[in-house]
């Protein structure tokens, strides 16, 4: 059983240190709190079979890699759509 902080486990799940507290406190994480150095630290015990059971860490899915052009293409079409949509909403309110 691997133990980590509740700093590195955020790291690994890429997920805000807040969420981690959260989860710990809500008992959704195994936790041990050691005394290190007149401090108290929290340690996540890490177990492989909690970790792909707990829905709230989502796993890393590799993205399939799209060139910076095929990138900068798909966002100015998201931006004309996003515009597009102002513009109608605004005349709405008019």
């Amino acid at each position: 059983m691997k133990k980590l902080t509740v700093k590195s486990y955020a790291l690994k799940h890429k997920l805000s240190v807040f969420n981690v507290l959260k989860m710990v406190k809500s008992g959704k994480l195994d936790t041990e709190t050691v005394e290190e150095n007149g401090k108290e630290v929290t340690y996540i015990l890490l177990d492989t079979n909690i970790e792909t059971d707990n829905k709230e860490i989502l796993p890393i899915v590799g993205k399939s890699r799209m060139t910076l052009e095929e990138e900068i293409n798909k966002l100015n079409r998201e931006v004309e759509f996003l515009r597009k949509e102002i513009d109608l909403l605004k005349k709405g309110y008019s």
